[in-house]
């Protein structure tokens, strides 16, 4: 079984969350009973949504139903329960023992020349169905969905909202007895070369129950086609394709894709993937000629929606694509006082800048480019700076922005920035910044400290100089969880939402406030090299 991801773990890291980690027991938490044997029906009885469930040797009992005046909101509430909740099935959970997460996924039954992917799993391992329960109790709107909503229902109701013709069809008569609990969908070239073409994947428990309802939900009369694979429906744009895909060799078993998901780690509730080289050759003529796809051609995208007991996790890798010459040197975002409640750092601004400057002079230049000039006139005949020298020294080989606890909602909050630059020319732009302002007749109301390859701007002497300090935010454990692997992080952010609640609490009242309180922090880091990059972006809970 699957553990819970560590605080300080990372795609940068080894992730102790990899595809497979569980035995396969061939069942989800839809079935909770073995599949039947071919020859067998294969329509078993589910328990209820409602029924109370088991973790470890306690018994969780469903809580009541929600009350009529709440009504309004059903399918909003099902449809963020089918995000969030959605796996543990909107009344507890299985023992943990019992909740596999294993068996076919969409990858192994949808084609490998798949130039996009999107995954949405109600079943996925252990840890991350107990991970959602806990979280998922804290909050107003996820703790009604408790009340017996099922999260397949959910969907089928969403879509049934956007179309009309679909009013008829009933679910627990036409969708509930056939519908599993994942489903996929991929972009696919089309065999003309123009605009990619859809398929979708969506498990199913009875292919026949499964026919007669897809049927009835508007598939047919040469609307499209459908073939079945492995506990998987496949739907395409006609028959002959899905026909194709359903023979076709699978997505999972593309060595890239394969490679990139094995970097990535646990797939959690939702994962997606794509290939940008193969969008661009796949006849988006208008996407292929934008100069940003062209920077990026051959590069591969991927990422997952997770869960911990202590947070949320959207988390992402790149690989392929134009290497990046050398690493941005890590931020030291960590080195902040430890009173620091929100901060921003990011590495190679500064190469960056001079790199891009040819680009930036070209569209001044430009049409629609009269604003960009404008502002780099002003820069230098009001300022003297020398673009892009200047600014670049500005922005350095690091950037870090920090806002204090002290002062926080006073009239003069406490911010400033560390700079890691030539501090010899760095205090050269400064000074002559500072000197037009006062010859302008105003003060130039900052102060600087410098010091080891460091150079400060800030709001009072008294910060600029506790800037330049080594501070100890990064041994504050909510630090530590939000932004995991700070240490090597070439860019990081980080807000402490339980010390700036008192900007804004005030003006929440009831359960907004009481949700707003279960916020602890928002956490950013990353990394950037040679062999691509990663993000990690969490929300922790108290």
């Amino acid at each position: 079984m699957s553990e819970p991801m560590s605080p300080d773990t990372s795609p940068h890291n080894p992730s102790p969350w990899r595809p497979g980690d569980e035995p396969d027991l061939d069942r989800t938490v839809a079935y909770r009973v073995p599949r039947a044997a071919a020859n067998e029906a294969h329509t078993v009885r589910l328990p209820s949504w409602t029924e109370p469930e088991e973790i470890g040797s306690a018994t969780v009992a469903a809580p009541p139903p929600p009350s009529r005046g709440r009504r309004g909101r059903g399918w909003i509430l099902a449809l963020v329960a089918a995000v969030l909740v959605g796996v543990v099935g909107g009344g507890g959970v299985w023992a943990a023992s019992k909740l596999s997460g294993g068996g076919t996924q969409p990858q192994d039954v949808l084609p490998a020349n798949a130039l996009a992917y999107v995954r949405l799993d109600l079943d996925p391992s252990a840890g991350q169905k107990l991970a959602l329960f806990g979280i998922a109790r804290k909050f107003s709107a996820t703790r009604d969905s408790f009340g017996g909503d099922d999260p397949r229902k959910a969907l089928v109701t969403a879509v049934q909202k956007d179309d009309p013709d679909l009013s008829k069809v009933d679910y627990a008569r036409d969708v509930e007895p056939w519908l599993g609990d994942r489903v996929g969908l991929a972009a696919l070239p089309s065999d003309g070369g123009g605009d990619p073409v859809g398929a979708l994947a969506v498990q199913v428990k009875d292919e026949a129950a499964a026919r007669t309802g897809i049927a009835k939900m508007g598939l047919g009369d040469g609307k499209g086609g459908l073939a079945f694979r492995d506990g998987y429906a496949i739907i395409a744009t006609s028959q002959k394709l899905a026909d194709e895909y359903a023979k076709a060799a699978p997505l999972s078993g593309e060595p890239r894709f394969a490679a990139d998901l094995d970097a990535l780690g646990e797939q959690g509730v939702l994962s997606f993937w794509m290939d940008v080289e193969k969008i661009a050759e796949a006849g988006w003529s208008d996407v292929t000629a934008t100069p940003v796809l062209q920077q990026i051609r051959g590069m591969r995208f991927a990422g997952a929606l997770r869960f911990s007991g202590d947070y949320a996790e959207l988390a992402g890798i790149t690989r392929g694509g134009t290497a990046m010459p050398g690493r941005p040197e890590p931020v030291k975002i960590g080195q902040l006082p430890a009173s620091t409640v929100a901060a921003a750092s990011i590495s190679g601004l500064g190469d960056l800048l001079r790199e891009q400057w040819p680009s930036i002079e070209q569209t001044a230049t430009g049409s629609g480019g009269d604003m960009v000039k404008q502002v780099l006139d002003e820069a230098r005949a009001r300022y003297g700076l020398s673009l892009p020298d200047d600014l670049a020294t500005l922005l350095g080989r690091s950037l870090t922005l920090a806002l204090d606890e002290q002062d926080l909602d006073g009239p003069q909050p406490r911010v400033g920035a560390v700079l890691t630059t030539d501090t010899a020319k760095a205090r050269d732009v400064v000074d002559r910044v500072k000197g037009h302002l006062n010859g302008m007749e105003r003060s130039a109301d900052f102060a600087t400290a410098e010091g080891d390859g460091r150079f400060v701007i800030a709001s009072t002497q008294e910060y600029a100089d506790a800037l330049n300090g080594a501070g100890t935010l990064g041994e504050s454990e909510t630090f530590k969880i939000a932004v995991p692997d700070a240490a090597n992080a070439t860019y990081a952010l980080y807000a402490d939402l339980d010390r700036l609640e008192k900007l804004y609490l005030d003006g929440l009242n009831g359960q907004e406030r009481a949700d707003a309180e279960k916020l602890r922090a928002i956490g950013l880091s990353g990394t950037q090299g040679e062999d691509g990059s990663t993000f990690t972006l969490r929300v922790v809970f108290n």
